[in-house]
């Protein structure tokens, strides 16, 4: 049973098929189910005999097997690329190494490509492409009968353009073919209204051998001293106090779920083993852990997924695509603070699933960029990720206009404060130390906790 989005949208991609146009482009928000959707469209297009073939492309292997799955399910047949197989399911990664008899079987075949996440393809053309785009725009571009490509957060963050993208000019607006925004996700009870936690603390005071410094904040202490984001998300006692209030908010979410679960966003393999550590000794929680170094981290997924286990700390592992609906509650502590990434680890919690208690609570610091990201969260596409360099060389400049964006402010709850005496720069080894400082090692220490709590789409 299709949503009414994904109903909708499917036909009018077969309105458009039919009507000798050959691709399209579909803008949806992160959980709303754009992988059935696709599976739907090529369901469509077999039956109606207009393709021989469906091929999939995404940028991970995780996410290439959550395709493979839905797509096998949806066309009943295997989906391996093996005998008897309707089509199959790859990476990005894999193009550039696949051999002549398969671009041959393109040739032959009317085939229905797939791009799945397909802002980590860029370029206009050849000379402005990285590699991904590269391999679309000469491998697959003119051999596909027609083409589907699906994003939840469609920009770049280094602000070239969306492979196969249209843009307005000079607006630089993505001009989509579809559009389902985290809004009408929210109304349609497809997706969570998320909580967004900024932490942050009043009367910092950085000493070192020649004076004492005192701040109000952490983003007044990051641009005021040589310490960096690192000296935060890896101090020990940081790391505790924003693990304690997202445990105690999983807690609240199982009384009515039991079987939510939390998501930590570490920032290394190191930095997970420690969370894990604190996680496990310091509160009881029950963790498993997935890192890029794991041999099978397909299967240590699938087994959290599956399990009642509390929380999973995943370092480059789930940031997007990964479907685990039981995910409620977020502390994201990596390092990596783009607005892409941000929404796109905000998005594994915002899936609906059939729990009684359906919330979504992201714990973060109040560093500047964290803190701009939460308060435009109701920007399908911010002001800040419009490619604004049609025609022209690739710059960093930004419009500043809206270009008819949605002007609603989230709503901030009042501040909470927790009285706490803090020390914090003298815990476990070099992690406490402020990253960033040369000279003598200055010692940070802080006064009370407090948090702001954005509440998006509060009047829906």
């Amino acid at each position: 049973m299709l949503r009414k989005w994904q109903s909708e949208c499917s036909d009018r991609a077969l309105e458009k098929y039919q009507s000798n146009g050959s691709h399209f482009f579909c803008q949806a928000t992160p959980g709303a189910g754009k992988t059935v959707l696709a599976a739907n469209i090529a369901l469509r297009l077999l039956q109606n005999d207009m393709v021989d073939l469906v091929l999939c492309f995404s940028p991970s292997l995780t996410v290439s097997d959550s395709i493979k799955k839905t797509f096998s399910s949806f066309l009943n047949c295997t989906f391996n690329g093996g005998m008897g197989a309707i089509g199959q399911s790859l990476t990005y990664q894999s193009i550039q190494f696949l051999n002549d008899e398969f671009w041959q079987t393109l040739r032959n075949h009317r085939v229905f490509v797939v791009f799945d996440e397909i802002h980590h393809c860029s370029g206009s053309e050849v000379e402005n492409a990285n590699i991904w785009g590269q391999q679309i725009l000469t491998k697959i571009q003119g051999l596909a009968t027609f083409t589907l490509a699906l994003s939840g957060t469609p920009w770049r963050s280094d602000s070239l353009p969306i492979v196969m993208g249209e843009y307005s000019d000079p607006e630089g607006q993505l001009l989509v073919d579809y559009q389902y925004t985290l809004e009408q996700a929210i109304t349609d009870g497809v997706c969570r209204s998320p909580k967004i936690v900024l932490i942050d603390n009043e009367h910092l005071s950085v000493s070192s051998s020649e004076k004492v410094e005192s701040f109000s904040s952490i983003l007044e202490m990051l641009k005021q001293t040589k310490a960096s984001y690192q000296s935060v998300i890896h101090n020990q006692e940081a790391i505790e106090y924003l693990l304690s209030l997202g445990c105690e908010r999983l807690a609240r979410v199982r009384l009515d779920s039991p079987n939510a679960g939390g998501l930590i966003v570490a920032a290394s393999v190191q930095h997970a083993h420690e969370i894990k550590e604190v996680l496990s000794q310091k509160f009881g929680q029950t963790v498993s852990i997935v890192t890029y170094r794991h041999e099978e981290p397909l299967a240590e997924i699938k087994r959290y997924r599956q399990s009642d286990t509390q929380w999973i700390v995943s370092v480059g592992m789930i940031s997007e695509g990964t479907d685990i609906p039981r995910l409620q509650v977020c502390c994201h502590m990596s390092a990596v603070k783009t607005e892409l990434y941000f929404r796109q680890v905000l998005g594994r919690i915002l899936r609906i699933d059939s729990s009684t208690a359906q919330q979504a609570w992201l714990f973060t610091f109040a560093e500047q960029n964290l803190i701009q990201f939460a308060e435009r969260i109701e920007d399908d596409i911010p002001e800040s990720c419009i490619y604004a360099n049609m025609g022209k060389p690739i710059k960093t400049e930004l419009p500043n206009k809206r270009n008819g964006l949605n002007d609603k402010k989230p709503l901030l709850e009042p501040l909470s404060h927790t009285s706490s005496n803090v020390s914090w720069g003298n815990g476990i080894g070099s992690s406490t130390a402020l990253y960033g400082t040369q000279g003598t090692f200055d010692e940070l220490r802080l006064g009370a906790f407090k948090q702001r709590v954005i509440s998006a789409f509060s009047t829906i």
